[in-house]
């Protein structure tokens, strides 16, 4: 579960509320002024984003070097043609 809270008011109740992440998985976004600034996350779901990231930061990399000799009129045709390819077999 997602639980919304203020800056003010997680910092009132920090202890209940690493309880509730550790112990029951929830994930707790912080608002400051009405909007979202940060978000605690049980430790396991932190390091699968983190490996998350690591593996679409290799793949991001990957691509760029892939793509870095076509021109960006044809990089942009090609990812266009593949979007649309993919959402026909989709349907």
């Amino acid at each position: 579960m997602i639980t919304e809270t203020s800056a003010v008011t997680f910092r009132q109740n920090l202890g209940d509320m690493l309880n509730q992440v550790h112990y029951r998985s929830d994930s707790i976004v912080i608002n400051k002024d009405g909007k979202p600034i940060a978000a605690l996350v049980d430790a396991r779901l932190f390091a699968r984003i983190r490996r998350m990231q690591g593996r679409f930061d290799a793949l991001s990399q990957r691509l760029a070097q892939g793509f870095e000799d076509v021109p960006p009129d044809e990089g942009m045709a090609e990812i266009d043609a593949a979007v649309k390819a993919t959402r026909r077999t989709k349907r």
